[in-house]
């Protein structure tokens, strides 16, 4: 198993731990969070995966982690290179998050944490962080549906060694595992696979690529979809269509999440946009207020 979970961030740069470093001096940058920032009751949180603002957090992450906040964003979601952190630099970054009133639900995980005996200094992480799910970001060179088969008990062996912690595994969809192999496609080897607990969360942009039905998927898979990248897709634009844009059928996909899906938090993720990294979160954030009528 461990010579087939490779990293599937390698395209994706890491923060510099010298720029982490030097973020995490000061936390004067915290202020009274707007009202926004508050769900209300049956509200269904909405975060920002900040992948969406990588350049931006890379420079200052306490500053950016500040700005999205006060944009109305409830919750984040911290992608691979937080695992580099030090537990100085997790407490630091949850007490700016307490301040500012906002939650870490997930983080999004290389394969670092699911190998060897990487789990304990992610589990540290996330402990002090307030999250629940571990989510694996994907895997790469996977051969037929043997190689997810073998997956899904990864996710299976993943989801028994957290237990102890209350944390859960979780696993996160690009366009491959919509693509059928024969007649079956990875994504159901995966869910019929692996145990209820294991989170599937749902990137919703290369869902839709892939030509896969967002909400046949959902409905399909009654209380696993407990959080969804909102990703947007466009046929001429791609991923640099902004959030509510793009082809994806929103209002469907909302309905049937918060009806079967179990979900139990929103994050915007963008990959690029016309638009400012900020600006961008900004927007998106808009538009999905929009959609959502809140």
């Amino acid at each position: 198993m461990t010579a087939m979970l490779i990293d599937p961030l390698s395209r994706r740069s890491f923060l510099s731990m010298a720029a982490l470093t030097a973020a995490a001096a000061p936390f004067a940058l915290a202020q009274a969070p707007p009202a926004s920032n508050t769900a209300k009751p049956g509200q269904i949180p909405v975060g920002l995966e900040l992948y969406s603002v990588r350049d931006e957090l890379q420079g200052d992450l306490l500053g950016t982690v500040n700005s999205v906040a006060k944009m109305g964003y409830q919750c984040v979601e911290f992608y691979a290179p937080y695992y580099e952190w030090t537990t100085t630099m997790a407490k630091g970054v949850r007490k700016l998050m307490d301040d500012l009133n906002v939650r870490c639900y997930s983080t999004h995980n290389s394969t670092k944490p699911f190998l060897g005996d990487g789990l304990g200094h992610a589990v540290e992480l996330n402990e002090i962080l307030g999250s629940k799910y571990l989510i694996l970001a994907s895997v790469d060179h996977i051969s037929g549906l043997d190689g997810w088969k073998r997956v899904a008990g990864a996710l299976n062996n993943m989801a028994e060694r957290l237990k102890p912690s209350g944390l859960q595994a979780g696993y996160h969809n690009h366009q491959v595992e919509f693509k059928p192999i024969g007649d079956i496609r990875p994504m159901d080897v995966l869910a019929d696979d692996t145990a209820k607990e294991v989170a599937l969360q749902l990137d919703v942009g290369t869902c839709v690529e892939a030509g896969a039905n967002p909400v046949a998927w959902i409905n399909s898979n009654p209380g696993r979809i407990r959080s969804i990248h909102c990703k947007d897709w466009a046929p001429t634009e791609g991923y640099r269509v902004l959030f509510g844009d793009g082809v994806a059928p929103w209002k469907k996909i909302f309905e049937a999440a918060e009806s079967k899906g179990g979900v139990e938090f929103y994050l915007i993720e963008q990959e690029g946009s016309a638009l400012p990294a900020l600006e961008t979160a900004k927007q998106c954030l808009a538009n999905f207020r929009k959609l959502k009528g809140v």
